[in-house]
Order: C-alpha cells, then sequence, then structure tokens
C-alpha cells in the first residue's frame, strides 16, 4: 500500500510523475475553502508527508490538522513562512533544496550587480529609441573592478557570490553574527560598518525574524551616494520604504532586487526608479536548477520513506 502524502505546492512534471507512482497524493495544492478543509480533515490524519516550497505557510494552525505529519520536503532554499519551531516541538523534520540553486542565484547577484551599475536598462531603452543616434553617446557608468563588495550573509549562496566578485576584481568584506574560519575576507560584525567600508552591498541571508529590517536606513546611509545595493535574499531583510526613498533621494546610486515584500505586486514606486534594476523572485529559474531542486525534494521523501537520513535537514 502507497504511502500517503499531502502535495500543497507542486514539484516539476516528471517529479510530479515520479510521486504519483511511489504515493497515494492528496493534492491540496489544487483545492480552496471548504473543499481545502475537507481534504485536510480526510488526509490529515493518515499523511506523514508534507511536499510544499517557501509560498505555504505552515503555522500552528496547519499543523493542528495534520496529525500524522512527520516531514515537510520543502522544494526551496526559503522556509521563512513555517513555523519551524513548532515543527521541531512536534518531531516533525523539514528538508529544503539550498544546495542545488546556489550556482544560479549567485549568478543572478552577479548579473544584477553589473546591469544596475553599469544602467543595463537604460543602455537598452536608449539603442531601442533610436536616442543613441539622435543624442550620441550615453553618459558614462561605474566601474565595478578594483571596487569592494560587501556580503551580508556568508553561508553557501554568500560564498558562492564572493567568489564570483572576486573573479570580476572585486575586494570581498562580509557581515555574519560570527566570523567565519574558511576564508581570509574581512569580516564586519555590525552591517553598517560594512555599507561604510563597501561600494557594493549584496544581501545573502536567510528570510525570517532573525533578518527582518537588517538592511535599514542606517545601512544604506553608510553604504551613501556611489554605492549599490543588490538583494537576492528576501523582501522582508531591508526596510522597503527606505530603499526607495534611498533611491528616489540618490542616497544610494543604484539597486538591483529579485525579491520584495509584496509578490508578486512590489511596491509600483520602485517601476518609477531609472535606477533600479528589477528581477521576478526567478534568481533559481533555469529549467535545470528547478529539475534539481525538485528531484531532491523527491529524493528527501525516498530517503525519509525508507528509513535512511534525510539529506538537507534543516531541524
Amino acid at each position: 500500500m502507497k504511502p500517503d502524502v499531502i502535495v500543497a505546492y507542486p514539484l516539476r512534471p516528471r517529479q510530479m510523475a515520479m510521486l504519483e507512482a511511489a504515493y497515494t497524493l492528496h493534492r491540496l495544492d489544487l483545492v480552496k475553502g471548504e473543499e481545502r478543509d475537507a481534504l485536510l480533515r480526510e488526509a490529515g490524519p493518515i499523511s506523514s508527508a508534507l511536499v510544499c516550497n517557501g509560498h505555504v505557510t505552515i503555522d500552528e494552525a496547519l499543523l493542528a490538522k495534520l496529525p500524522a505529519l512527520k516531514l515537510a520536503a520543502c522544494s526551496s532554499a526559503g522556509y521563512d513562512q513555517m513555523d519551524v519551531e513548532a515543527m521541531t516541538r512536534r518531531g516533525i523534520k523539514l528538508t529544503n533544496t539550498s544546495e542545488v540553486l546556489c550556482d544560479d542565484v549567485a549568478d543572478m547577484a552577479l548579473l544584477l550587480m553589473l546591469a544596475a551599475r553599469r544602467r543595463l536598462p537604460e543602455g537598452d531603452r536608449y539603442v531601442r529609441s533610436g536616442d543613441w543616434g539622435q543624442k550620441g553617446m550615453m553618459p558614462l557608468t561605474t566601474s565595478t573592478s578594483g571596487k569592494r563588495a560587501g556580503i551580508a550573509g556568508l553561508g553557501r549562496i554568500g560564498m558562492a557570490i564572493a567568489r564570483r566578485c572576486e573573479a570580476v576584481g572585486l575586494t570581498v568584506g562580509y557581515y555574519g553574527r560570527t566570523k567565519k574560519a574558511d576564508n581570509d575576507f574581512a569580516y564586519f560584525a555590525d552591517p553598517v560598518k560594512l555599507a561604510g567600508w563597501a561600494d557594493i552591498l549584496i544581501v545573502a541571508t536567510p528570510g525570517g525574524p532573525s533578518t527582518e529590517g537588517l538592511i535599514s536606513a542606517d545601512v544604506l546611509n553608510a553604504l551613501g551616494p556611489s554605492g549599490s545595493f543588490i538583494n537576492i535574499a528576501r523582501g522582508t531583510v531591508v526596510d522597503e520604504p527606505a530603499l526607495i526613498a534611498a533611491l528616489q533621494e540618490g542616497r544610494i546610486a543604484s539597486a538591483g532586487i529579485d525579491v520584495y515584500l509584496n509578490e508578486p505586486n512590489p511596491d509600483p514606486r520602485f517601476a518609477a526608479l531609472d535606477n533600479v534594476v528589477l528581477y521576478p523572485h526567478h534568481a533559481s529559474g533555469t529549467e535545470e536548477t528547478r529539475d534539481r531542486m525538485a528531484q531532491l525534494t523527491v529524493d528527501n521523501l525516498a530517503a525519509f520513506f525508507a528509513g535512511r537520513p534525510l539529506l538537507t535537514p534543516v531541524n
């Protein structure tokens, strides 16, 4: 008899077919309202695993409807909408997929940085509009090589960003709660001091309460009028109104942003700014990486039901 698994967020088609072959699936992702409540009443007492991602809220209210749950297999790196402490108290393990999306997210951080500093969207418009031919060469931009990149959060993704920054001639420093022993980068125990040192500030921390508002108005002011801010972490990590004001008033020069407080409808003031490059929370959005993320989720489920160690446990 196949084990029962609730699907709160679907995987890629090939991996969904694998789940359908191995488990009895209860598709919470396909129902709403009363149908959702009915599914939880039926499947909650018999399903020991849940497939989800960072867009799914797992709180005490949902957990109360899942008395048999022992594993939440998350197909994203982020899990800031999940009450991990409550899950741990209940003996529920959480897995995520941060290991396999590292390179694409780091690539996007570098892309946003270069696009913001070299004003790539503006240059594209300048050619398309005919302004190049009518007005001559567009204004000069700012070099990247030889500058300083400060990285807030030197985990797996932060380290991958650091290596890319070194490759394009940047000196790297970082902020974290503790100094790491596996690198020679300059360490700052205060994000304001890191921003004051840096020409470019890149955020690569997890989301959640511990990092909420980490990039404050004081941090942005310390970055200064020639500085660039890059966020591939979570929208909650930055004081978004302060960021918009800093961009509007020229207190920082530019920004490249993949994540927002209100997704998928970010603050409309961003769209009116010429000094920000916007991307739709899509840093890991390649065919190859999304396949690897989905497969790692499947593999964590398989390990759980086989009684083997989980591949990427969070708690």
